[in-house]
């Protein structure tokens, strides 16, 4: 899966302003410049998953709402990526999976 380096940005942009954070408060927190965060915002330059973690720190919200746009609290958390995985795989293994969820959510 290629990281969509625009819908990882306008997340990071939405994350800060819902902190009401500015760009320059954010850019100081990590120590990088302003022009950096704004081609990071604008998905005009890819971004190492350290600098992913320490914005998710500041800003308090999770990696895999930054990198894929859900968030482990989400109702539908990995929803599709189940769904996906299931489309494709023959009945006795659909059984197992199943027999394997149920053991695991009565645990």
């Amino acid at each position: 899966m290629a990281i969509d380096y625009a819908l990882v940005g306008s997340r990071i942009h939405k994350a800060k302003k819902d902190k009401n954070m500015t760009q320059e408060v954010l850019a100081e927190k990590l120590d990088v410049s302003v022009a950096f965060l704004s081609r990071v915002e604008c998905g005009n330059t890819e971004i190492s998953l350290k600098r992913v973690s320490q914005i998710c720190e500041i800003l308090n919200v999770t990696e895999g709402y930054i990198l894929n746009g859900t968030s482990s609290n989400s109702k539908n958390y990995l929803y599709n990526d189940f769904s996906n995985l299931l489309k494709n795989c023959p009945p006795e293994k659909l059984k197992l999976i199943y027999d394997i969820a149920i053991v695991i959510a009565n645990s």
